[in-house]
């Protein structure tokens, strides 16, 4: 029986990389995809977004020109899908919690691929094991501070409201939110830098800098974006950041902070052009890479 010519095999993994580069002991980065989709409210789907992007990944170039550099040279690992439990979304939580706690044992980088904003929740307990002093960092065009909504304290319109209760919380991009939602911020003192035309990346940079702490939690809903550039979401909202404003941000933070582990959320492939999905996955690659040129990873 002729072997099989694995040489010519295509990987699947982020980047497409092969098994020498993407070995989860040699690695620095690991993708964990977390098809979670139980609590959308206007626009199902994400639960497709972590294998939308990985397949997108597959055809990004490596280098990247603007860094000077290759993310991928210190290795790319990634996860089976974390099996998400579709009727008890605190048990999801606890399992992306679980993960990520094991590879920042290990000294990893988690790179949580969502799947619903709530998966955001894991991956901040999961970091807190670690790093008690952690601050979060939450890009979203919406505040998701209600207490529950649609009858579940776990909904993704609640998870910036569960991260609050365990972790300081700054909150950047917002458009949407209720009056509710607004109390409950100016009671608490969740900071938030709403997003209007007439406001500047560096001084939403300026403004955040100033109120996170050393170590750094940054959790990344896709709607933040403009719906020009990133229509594929479950909750659009117009009037979001453009490519250039969100790197702004993330090159700043990555540059003075130093970030334990981060996500990417909410893509919904079926409601854009499949470029949106290379979209997300070059953002992923670029945090990647901002987060390893200042070598502030792990702990």
């Amino acid at each position: 029986m002729h072997p099989l010519p694995t040489e010519f095999a295509r990987p699947w993994t982020f980047l497409a990389l092969p098994p020498d580069r993407a070995d989860l002991e040699g690695a620095r980065f690991v993708v964990v995809p977390v098809p979670f989709d139980s609590t959308t409210s206007y626009k199902g789907g994400a639960r497709e977004g972590p294998a939308a992007i990985i397949a997108a990944s597959r055809f990004l170039e490596e280098y990247d020109p603007a860094l000077e550099g290759e993310a991928a040279a210190l290795g790319i690992a990634t996860l089976p899908e974390v099996e998400p439990h579709v009727g008890d979304p605190a048990a999801t939580v606890q399992r992306v919690a679980q993960v990520v706690d094991a590879l920042l044992d290990r000294g990893k980088v988690p790179v949580l691929l969502g799947g619903e904003h709530t998966i955001a929740l894991g991956g901040v307990q999961g970091a807190l094991r670690h790093a008690p002093d952690l601050w979060v960092l939450y890009l979203d065009a919406h505040a998701d501070l209600r207490d529950s909504y649609m009858g579940s304290p776990y909904s993704h319109a609640c998870t910036a409201r569960r991260i609050a209760e365990v972790a300081p919380l700054v909150e950047v991009g917002v458009r949407s939110m209720s009056a509710p939602e607004a109390r409950f911020a100016r009671e608490k003192g969740v900071p938030i830098f709403p997003w209007g035309p007439s406001f500047r990346a560096e001084d939403a940079l300026a403004w955040a800098l100033a109120r996170l702490g050393p170590r750094v939690y940054i959790s990344i809903d896709l709607d933040v974006l403009d719906p020009a550039l990133m229509p594929a979401v479950g909750t659009p909202e117009p009037g979001g950041l453009s490519w250039r404003e969100v790197l702004v941000l993330l090159e700043g933070v990555a540059r003075a902070r130093r970030v334990v582990a981060f996500d990417v959320v909410e893509l919904a492939p079926q409601e854009g052009p499949a470029a949106c999905a290379y979209v997300a996955a070059a953002l992923v690659y670029k945090l990647m890479g901002l987060i390893a040129r200042g070598c502030t990873v792990g702990e």
